[in-house]
This record gives C-alpha cells, sequence and structure tokens, in this order.
C-alpha cells in the first residue's frame, strides 16, 4: 500500500492508494502500515454470518473462569485490548452476591468497573483468564470508582481500552441516569491511565467530552502511532462518528481531530467535535471495530438499539465508506443480548472465523461465541 505525507499551504495531507486525506492541522501524522483501507472503488463483500455458536460462559458461577471466587457473579460487557504482553478484558457494573432468581443488572457487592487479564491465545475452548486485578480484600477491584448515587453520578463504565506511550487507558463514561433500555444520561466522557499493569487507575481533568457528545462510548484502534476513536453518545440510538489522535498526544485535547466530512471519498479533518461527521447513522451503541484479514475491510460490530439486536457491518476504510448491518447475533439466539466485542487476536481459519464477548442481560453475564464470515464470491 502506498502511503505519502506532505504538507501545502500549511495544510497536512496524506494519501492512501490514491485517496488523499487533508487537515487543517498538521499534528497528527499519516498511518503508514499496510492495513488502512480497502482498494478505492472496491465492492462490499460481507454477506453475513453463519455457524454461529456459544462456546463458554466466561463470568459468573457457572463460568470456566469460576469469577465467583473473586467475588464476580455478576458483571457485562467485555472489551478487549493488548498491553505489557497480556489481553485485558474490561467490564463494567459488576456484582458479588446475587439472588438464585435475580434477572438483570443488580446485587450487593457493586463495583462500577472491573478487569480480568489472560495470555490464552486459542479462542476455540473459551478464553481461560489469568486472574483480575484485586482489591486488598481479593476481589475483583474497581478501578475507577464512581460515586453511585442516581441523578448526580450512577456509576463509571469503562467502553473501551488502549495502550499508548507504555502506558494503559480506559475510555470512560460517567452516567448519571439509568433511563428506559437503551436509554441513559451521561455527565462526560474522559480517559483514566494506569502505569502499574491496572492496579491504580488516575482519571485524567483533560481530555474529555461531553455528555451528549458523540463520543461518549468508543472502540480504538492504533494505526502506527495514530490512535483512531470511532464513537457513539450515550445510549444505543446515535450515530457513529469518527476522530483520531496521534498515540504521544493523546492527553491533549487540542490534538485531537475530528472527521468533519467526506468529500469524493477523501476524508476532512477538523478540530471542533461538535462539527464530526456521522460515517454511520442509525441506533448503534457498544461498538467494536478491527481489521479484518479474511475480507481485507473493516468491520464493525455493535449493539442495533432499534432492533434489539447485534449486528456486523463492514468498511472499506476507517471512515468508510460502511456497508448495511447484517444480523450478528438476534434476540432468537440469545435474549436480552448486547454489547459485541472483537479482538484481532481472536481469529481463525485465515480470519474466516472470528470470536467474540457478548452480554446476556438476565443472566447478568458475559458469553464467548464464534461464528463463521460469508464472503461474497461474486
Amino acid at each position: 500500500m502506498r502511503v505519502t505525507l506532505g504538507v501545502t499551504a500549511g495544510i497536512a495531507c496524506l494519501t492512501f492508494v490514491g485517496v488523499t486525506a487533508c487537515s487543517t492541522s498538521p499534528t497528527t501524522p499519516a498511518p503508514t502500515g499496510p492495513r488502512v483501507d480497502a482498494k478505492p472503488g472496491a465492492a462490499f463483500v460481507l454477506e453475513g454470518v453463519e455457524g454461529l455458536t456459544k462456546v463458554a460462559q466466561l463470568t459468573g458461577h457457572d463460568s470456566m473462569n469460576r469469577t465467583a471466587d473473586v467475588e464476580v457473579v455478576g458483571q457485562d460487557l467485555g472489551s478487549m485490548f493488548d498491553a505489557d504482553g497480556r489481553t485485558w478484558f474490561v467490564f463494567g457494573d459488576t456484582f458479588g452476591a446475587r439472588a438464585a432468581d435475580q434477572f438483570g443488572g443488580g446485587g450487593t457487592e457493586w463495583r462500577s468497573n472491573a478487569l480480568a487479564w489472560t495470555t490464552d491465545t486459542d479462542p476455540t475452548d473459551g478464553i481461560t483468564f489469568g486472574g483480575y486485578v484485586l482489591d486488598d480484600r481479593g476481589r475483583a477491584k474497581e478501578l475507577i470508582p464512581g460515586k453511585k448515587v442516581d441523578d448526580d453520578e450512577m456509576t463509571v463504565i469503562p467502553t473501551y481500552g488502549f495502550a499508548a506511550n507504555g502506558a494503559m487507558y480506559l475510555a470512560y463514561m460517567s452516567v448519571r441516569h439509568w433511563g428506559d433500555p437503551g436509554e441513559w444520561e451521561t455527565n462526560y466522557a474522559g480517559l483514566a491511565r494506569s502505569t502499574d499493569q491496572g492496579q491504580t487507575w488516575t482519571p485524567l481533568a483533560s481530555p474529555r467530552w461531553g455528555g451528549t457528545s458523540n463520543f461518549v462510548q468508543v472502540s480504538v484502534t492504533n494505526l502506527d502511532g495514530v490512535l483512531y476513536f470511532w464513537g457513539v453518545t450515550h445510549g444505543r440510538f446515535g450515530g457513529v462518528a469518527l476522530m483520531r489522535v496521534a498515540e504521544a498526544d493523546v492527553e491533549r485535547q487540542d490534538a485531537y481531530e475530528y472527521l468533519t466530512a467526506v468529500e469524493d471519498g477523501e476524508p476532512v479533518w477538523g478540530s471542533d467535535p461538535a462539527k464530526a461527521h456521522q460515517v454511520i447513522e442509525g441506533t448503534v451503541g457498544e461498538l467494536s471495530v478491527m481489521w479484518s484479514d479474511y475480507l481485507h475491510r473493516w468491520v464493525m460490530t455493535c449493539t442495533d438499539g432499534a432492533e434489539e439486536s447485534a449486528v456486523i457491518r463492514e468498511g472499506l476504510t476507517p471512515w468508510g465508506p460502511w456497508g448495511d448491518p447484517k444480523p450478528l447475533v438476534t434476540q432468537a439466539d440469545l435474549p436480552g443480548l448486547y454489547s459485541p466485542y472483537l479482538h484481532p487476536r481472536y481469529v481463525t481459519n485465515g480470519g474466516r472465523t472470528v470470536y467474540f464477548t457478548i452480554s446476556q442481560w438476565g443472566p447478568y453475564n458475559v458469553f464467548w461465541y464464534r461464528a463463521d464470515l460469508k464472503r461474497r464470491t461474486a
């Protein structure tokens, strides 16, 4: 893939296989790796998925990881990122005790978030955790405390993690109030940093994004020193926007650039998050994005708030165009499903088979599923 970078009249421009992207800010370097986009004018190739299979339960009393031993009997989410030679699983609200007939989130020994790790690279039989980050009582530790006060700060939910500059970061949202299913109010979204393998976390005063912005929930990918954040607002009833920042500048609010338009296939970047262009319209929540070697496309999984299902779609570049959503997991497959998260490490068969976490509301735990991508042949 040919990638070039130049500066004309103070405007930084970069070219991906003949497609030029320009920005009024030259602070973000051009990605230089081989997996940035498909060929210009390429057709969509994802027909759908087949062979959906439940592989294992990852958390809870009945899980393969015996998480009740660290007082985790109910928790959700489970996005993944790599740091310090491990893959880290990022969880949301976590409970240490629940009634036998408990349905949905709730219980005692409530922690707003938790973090497990693994060195298991074989996804075919589930993922064996090496452990959790623990508190001084031997429980899965609350990393970023929430006030747990409704209409102030009900909880603090990490939406994704990533590594940068030798540190670990969690992108999180401060939830003010849980509303109707798929709707909630947030105070703001921000980053927390750890420099001791996740043992302690410092919420950063900057950067932060408003509670109604398009970057309350994110999925993060590092392309050769440039962090791309696909973002959605609070809840599951908005579209996807895109921002980026040089890894070295991840803690500088003014260094972030926002996709403001795509003109003739070319992305245009600006400094105002309020002007961020939506690369996908729809009812998107809890999203996850990765490059697929099998499709030679970007793939995104998310919760579809309108259909109450999990879907997958393909993109030709980080900024699109993005194809129509295809069913990944339906309510008939898994009632009360949400939050399907991918990780590029967990694929087999040349990338055709993808493995992912997904949460189920009733038992309020995280499960491990697999599906085969169907690629058009003509």
